[in-house]
């Protein structure tokens, strides 16, 4: 345990990006199919995916985390960070970082804006999307999402306070809600208290509105790029089940599946992991099958 708050050594490499640094984890081998590029949710990092890497590297897939700009172990970067300057660093980073292309895009909760912009400015080179219990544009703009957007913005505020004047390294035992192997839970218990790390992350809910109407402005997804949705507790065919599925419904090769005993955090963990590997799967099968010119089924349910 790190209950002192004290920095873990990385995981992974620094990538230099332009006169700074991102931290980028890869796991599994380099092979001909897509690599699987995980974009963390709120207060998350690349330490957030170490599970579900670890599954996908056990099976043959290549897979690459990575922390955004000054969250983790990575450098600042410049303001805004907005969904466009976020999207504009992965980009440099997978390219400094010779991570080839095509690739399938797994955000977890906000950062399903992210992944989805992401492919709107990169369409050639995005062979699928995996939304883990994620907020895509159908969801943001829905009326009924602002009392929820605006609470989580305030809790996030007060927790970046905390961190601020070292409240929460007393408490980063607390730091791993979702359950993971020992050196990446030791990364997020010592991020639980910095205040670095809780600063930018405050900045980015902030602007997770203008990061979901840049996604939405971007426009729809193609039908024919396979998606997958995973969700966690949202009961059968409740009202929020229906809208977090939607880009899965409306692609011509769908999955979408609700983990019932699952929450929003533990999806990713030790548990559930192999969940979220079953949507990836279908994913990189549903891209082999449409770079092959083969019609993959709707799955999921």
């Amino acid at each position: 345990m790190n209950p002192s708050g004290q920095r873990q050594p990385p995981r992974g490499r620094f990538v230099d990006i332009g006169g700074r640094h991102l931290r980028i984890v890869c796991e599994g081998p380099e092979g001909p199919g897509p690599t699987v590029v995980f974009e963390a949710g709120a207060f998350g990092f690349s330490a957030d995916w170490a599970e579900v890497q670890a599954r996908l590297a056990a099976q043959g897939v290549r897979s690459c985390a990575y922390d955004r700009a000054g969250l983790g172990y990575s450098d600042p970067g410049p303001s805004p960070r907005d969904g466009v300057g976020v999207a504009e660093d992965l980009e440099k980073l997978l390219t400094a970082a010779e991570v080839k292309p095509p690739y399938v895009l797994v955000g977890h909760s906000m950062a399903g804006v992210r992944i989805w912009l992401f492919r709107q400015r990169n369409k050639a080179e995005t062979a699928g999307l995996v939304f883990v219990d994620a907020a895509t544009p159908y969801i943001v703009n829905r009326r009924e999402s602002d009392p929820i957007l605006n609470g989580f913005s305030a809790l996030s505020r007060l927790a970046g306070l905390g961190a601020s004047v070292g409240v929460l390294r007393a408490f980063g035992f607390m730091g791993d809600t979702i359950g993971l192997p020992s050196e990446p839970a030791a990364e997020k218990r010592w991020a639980f208290g910095d205040a670095e790390h809780n600063r930018v992350a405050v900045q980015e809910v902030v602007l997770w509105r203008k990061a979901a109407e840049q996604a939405a402005a971007s426009g729809d997804l193609d039908p024919d790029l396979p998606v997958a949705v995973i969700t966690a507790g949202h009961g059968d065919g409740g009202p929020w089940r229906q809208v977090y599925a939607e880009p899965a419904k409306r692609a011509r090769q769908g999955y979408a599946v609700d983990v019932a005993s699952a929450n929003h955090a533990n999806l990713l963990g030790l548990r559930h992991a192999g969940e979220v590997v079953k949507a990836i799967d279908f994913v990189l099968a549903a891209a082999h099958d449409r770079a092959s010119g083969e019609t993959g089924a709707r799955a999921g349910g």
